[in-house]
């Protein structure tokens, strides 16, 4: 039983109406508290005579209750804290174990760069699908690809006019961008290209052999430069099926939407009405007029994919928040036919992405590749390294871990609704709230246990018990919380700050208390900063960052 239990199992019955939820984590005053507001309309006393009267009726083995402005305050013996937090394996609790959860992220475009723009969902996504598998999930990673679309079969037509297989071959994604974008430029002065690429694209789906071969290799191409970069980020999926697998399955869709009353024709489209007066919404584009399905259409079929195949208990969809409508129209169809599990469904949203101030669009050209943005990350990092530590052997290893570490952990950073303005300078200060400064002083815990020739011996707990020692212990007993409570809130960014936290605290630990001291307080010093280490690895790899030993 954790801390929140065991208080909970505590109150319940002299605070009616108390949850698990009730017990927070204090920031001052106390460890744990449990505010004492919500209690007063049903109890019709002020919320101080209702925490005063239960700090009397309140006892817990190895903490201290008492009232405080209405406050239920809990402070664990130092001493207790402390053995708890060794005795506590570290990931070991799986909460979440016999659950599913499957998780649609990164979704990449065919045909189209993997760009900075894809940093967010892509990352995001890929820290979640490790939380809840670490949480004891079984996770479904679903890169749910772009592969289908009018903009395809204007590729074709581009690649016919424009392009030809040598520079295909020679220049690969490189070429395929060019051709989008001049297409679109072109298609703007000339509409009989937008009318080819309909004719292209009515053939890939009709199964086209010349059409759905040159698509093919288009598709080959794209995920090639794709995987390259996800292998950089340590990205995992489990499925790469994308628009063009759902097609098929539309008109299944339209059945179920026909058989509940709820499939409408208006000037020729199928639609479905949406909302309400409370949610007012657009009726939902199933089918256009020119027998063209929808997007919303597609992803209705995915959907019912997804709970056939996997029987999940959560569908997330990790994609920015300018999509918010579709998803609100995506769910609320599902419902309207009765699908319980629509409420099973997620869109987790985030903000958009500027590099200093500066929004990108394929369409335009002026996009900024994933893997430049990865490669100056690096490059800038073997310039530190190379300054700060000149004798590191392995320079160009550490320079790859913690250039694309900066670029990860400054992406989750911050929560996930706050638009990303995208500084390098930023990321990759070692000295701030940031991955390499994380990573470095996980490289300093490692040095140090190393010069000791390793961290061995039970600790004495009581010589873990002054400010600076016990800030820390307490920044890491509840670390297991944190992991659970970002999965749940879908917000990375609390393992992320939370690490920050420990490394601020573990530094002035270190400069308060000398490690290197012989005896038992070297032992209890060494195991607190074993676990330390511990845990900034544990907790790096959620965010899909390395952790080197030396730096």
């Amino acid at each position: 039983m954790d801390r929140k239990e065991q208080i909970y199992t505590a109150v319940k019955d002299v605070l009616p109406g108390s949850e698990l939820s009730d017990v927070a984590v204090a920031e001052q005053f106390c460890d744990y508290c449990i505010p004492c507001f919500k209690f007063a309309k049903l109890l019709r006393k002020s919320p101080a005579v209702i925490a005063s009267e239960a700090a009397a009726k309140v006892a817990i083995p190895d903490m201290t209750v008492e009232a405080l402005n209405g406050y239920l305050n809990f402070t664990v013996s130092r001493v207790a804290a402390v053995e708890g937090m060794f005795a506590h394996k570290l990931g070991e609790s799986k909460p979440l174990d016999g659950t599913t959860v499957c998780i649609d992220y990164s979704s990449v475009n065919i045909a189209k760069p993997f760009h900075i723009g894809h940093l967010m969902t892509t990352v995001i996504g890929g820290s979640l699908y490790k939380m809840y598998r670490a949480l004891g999930a079984k996770t479904v990673g679903i890169n749910h690809l772009g592969d289908f679309g009018t903009q395809f079969g204007g590729l074709i037509s581009a690649f016919r006019r424009w392009g030809s297989d040598a520079a295909l071959e020679k220049r690969g994604l490189d070429e395929l961008l060019e051709l989008y974008v001049k297409y679109n430029n072109e298609s703007e002065k000339d509409p009989a290209l937008a009318a080819e690429a309909r004719e292209w694209s009515n053939k890939i789906e009709a199964g086209d052999k010349y059409a759905v071969g040159l698509f093919e290799k288009f598709k080959a191409i794209t995920l090639e430069q794709a995987k390259k970069v996800y292998g950089r980020l340590n990205i995992e999926f489990d499925s790469y099926l994308g628009e063009s697998f759902y097609v098929d399955k539309v008109a299944a869709v339209e059945d179920r939407l026909k058989a509940a009353g709820l499939l409408r024709i208006s000037d020729g489209a199928e639609i479905v009405e949406v909302g309400d007066d409370a949610d007012k919404m657009p009726p939902a584009l199933i089918r256009r007029s020119d027998g063209a399905s929808l997007y919303i259409a597609r992803d209705l079929a995915a959907a019912y994919y997804r709970h056939d195949t996997y029987d999940f208990d959560k569908c997330l969809y990790v994609v920015a928040s300018h999509q918010a409508l579709h998803f609100r129209q995506l769910f609320a169809v599902l419902k309207l036919l009765g699908e319980k599990w629509a409420d099973d469904m997620v869109h987790v949203s985030y903000g958009m992405v500027s590099v200093e101030g500066a929004a990108l669009s394929t369409r335009r050209g002026n996009v900024l590749f994933l893997s430049d943005v990865l490669d100056s990350a690096v490059v800038k990092a073997e310039e530190i390294i190379k300054e700060r530590n000149p004798d590191l052997e392995n320079k160009a290893e550490v320079a790859e871990s913690v250039g694309v570490g900066a670029v990860v952990f400054d992406a989750l950073y911050d929560g996930k609704a706050k638009d990303k303005n995208f500084s390098l300078a930023d990321a990759l200060n070692f000295d701030g709230e940031t991955g390499p400064y994380v990573q470095y002083t996980h490289a300093r815990c490692r040095s140090v246990i190393a010069k000791a020739g390793g961290a061995s011996g039970a600790p004495d707990c009581k010589l873990l018990t002054d400010d600076e020692a016990y800030e820390v212990v307490k920044l890491l007993s509840d670390f297991d919380e944190v992991v659970l409570s970002a999965a749940q809130k879908y917000e990375p960014c609390y393992v992320s700050r939370r690490l920050v936290k420990i490394c601020q605290a573990f530094n002035r630990f270190y400069n308060a208390d000398r490690i290197m001291c012989g005896g038992a307080e070297q032992t209890a010093r060494l195991a607190l900063t074993a676990r330390v280490a511990d845990t900034l690895a544990y907790g790096l790899s959620l965010l899909l960052v390395d952790a080197p030993e030396r730096m």
